[in-house]
């Protein structure tokens, strides 16, 4: 039973599901990348996507503790996560690892845009805890950006 106080959290609770499922997603999708990299590219990217791979897991976490912590379930299963999720898996088919850096950045700059939106909105609730968690995962975002984007030929 959600006390009141919940319920005050329902539309943040709301947006990090949602936050949490892209963030799920995009792991997957960069943990895929990082598995089947080939070619004069895979040294580098097999590294810089197991890096980002595991910060996105690390990110993942934090945001589904959030949501426990304001008296919610958080999602859990690919299901919910590919049914919220506004970013695609992989694809099934191979690709280069030119495709792989279009696709990541593409994500990654997709998702810095739409967590400065639900940045604005925390911030216009008072919700510290979600403006933080924003915040860091913008900051993730861009750098990771730019790092794949360096990767360009």
């Amino acid at each position: 039973m959600q006390t009141s106080f919940n319920n005050s959290f329902d539309k943040t609770v709301q947006t990090l599901s949602r936050t949490l499922s892209e963030e799920y997603v995009l792991m997957l999708k960069t943990q895929n990348f990082h598995w089947n990299i080939e070619g004069p590219l895979f040294f580098s990217m097999h590294s810089l996507l197991g890096h980002q791979y595991k910060s996105l897991g690390e990110k993942v976490d934090s945001i589904a503790e959030t949501i426990r912590s304001y008296g919610s379930k958080a999602p859990g299963s690919f299901r919910d996560f590919l049914k919220t999720a506004l970013i695609d898996e992989a694809p099934s088919d191979p690709i280069t690892p030119h495709q792989m850096i279009e696709i990541l950045n593409k994500d990654h700059l997709a998702l810095a845009t739409r967590i400065k939106e639900h940045r604005e909105e925390a911030e216009k609730t008072g919700d510290v805890h979600a403006i933080v968690i924003y915040e860091d995962l913008i900051s993730f975002h861009e750098k990771a950006s730019w790092m794949i984007r360096s990767h360009r030929a």
